[in-house]
């Protein structure tokens, strides 16, 4: 019988981890609270909270790997601090009793230098707001007996991806040729990962023993910028480059004085004001893993979105 593998979550990262899985042959256990994921005949959908231990014992049964792709429920700092903890405990503790090594997919919201290229060995210390909620997770994985990986990723884009700087914000305006309004500048170099390159990342993680307990980069190409990435997708498209506008940090930081998820959003604006670059060479030499050329991630989106109508 196949190796059985845990997925939390079917957002486009879990969606994209079960489905690999499932074509290397695994089998491939999803859990959700409604019972959602893909339909493979080696993947099996269980309805579960996963922030409950008392359900994931036998949830977790017989499992090789858990790879816990759940977020919060909102894009909040408060959130994330009263949700996050809670689930990962629970993950840990229950993949601790089953012997499997829990993987993780990771921002660059901790690095504490994000001025700095962002390299494997870079500090991870950043406090405040959601980049101090993604330190204290990091320590708490550090510090669990259980097995690990975390795999780091920049912004994603990629089949599935909606709720992100490039994904709803970006690629049906340009398919539908609108102008773009983007955050910060749209001329500033910045890391995108291609989804199914971070799944791929988290698996063979998984299945090497050699590369737990450590924090890997996914493989992510050069770094480029929001006007660069807008035009990638219109070449894969076949429509013409979008125009392209940008909202100045300081008008979304007044409008974050009156809206709580502008303001969310405003803390993250150092990303998008100047360089913001990772640096993946070391963790694609470990994987043996590299990323997906541009021109052919960007096809695979567009050919995502316009299958949606």
């Amino acid at each position: 019988m196949p190796e059985l593998y845990v997925v939390t979550g079917a957002g486009p990262v879990g969606w994209t981890v079960a489905e690999q899985l499932a074509g290397q042959g695994k089998r491939v256990r999803v859990l959700t609270r409604s019972g959602s994921g893909p339909d493979h005949a080696l993947i099996e959908r269980m309805s579960v909270d996963v922030a409950n231990p008392a359900l994931l014992e036998e949830a977790f049964a017989g499992a090789a790997a858990v790879f816990h792709c759940i977020h919060g429920s909102a894009y909040a700092a408060d959130a994330w601090r009263r949700e996050l903890p809670r689930a990962e405990e629970a993950v840990l503790a229950a993949a601790g009793e089953a012997g499997a090594v829990v993987v993780f997919p990771e921002s660059l919201y901790s690095y504490s230098r994000p001025d700095a290229v962002m390299a494997e060995d870079s500090p991870r210390e950043a406090q405040g707001g959601k980049r101090g909620v993604r330190t204290a997770l990091l320590k708490a994985r550090a510090a669990s007996p259980t097995n690990t990986v975390s795999v780091v990723a920049g912004d994603f884009f990629g089949p599935r991806v909606r709720n992100s700087h490039a994904g709803e914000r970006i690629v049906p305006a340009v398919l539908a040729g609108k102008r773009l309004l983007v955050i910060g500048s749209a001329d500033q170099p910045h890391s995108f990962t291609y989804v199914p390159d971070l799944a791929a990342a988290m698996i063979r993680a998984a299945q090497t023993p050699a590369l737990w307990n450590r924090v890997w980069h996914a493989p992510t190409g050069p770094a480029v910028t929001q006007r660069r990435l807008a035009a990638a997708f219109a070449e894969a498209g076949g429509v013409p480059a979008p125009k392209m506008g940008a909202v100045p940090g300081w008008a979304l930081r007044a409008m974050g004085l009156f809206s709580g998820g502008t303001r969310e959003l405003a803390e993250m604006l150092y990303q998008f004001e100047r360089p913001f670059v990772m640096d993946s060479h070391a963790s694609e030499d470990a994987l043996g893993l590299h990323p997906t050329p541009l021109p052919e991630a960007a096809a695979a989106t567009v050919a995502w979105w316009r299958a949606q109508g």
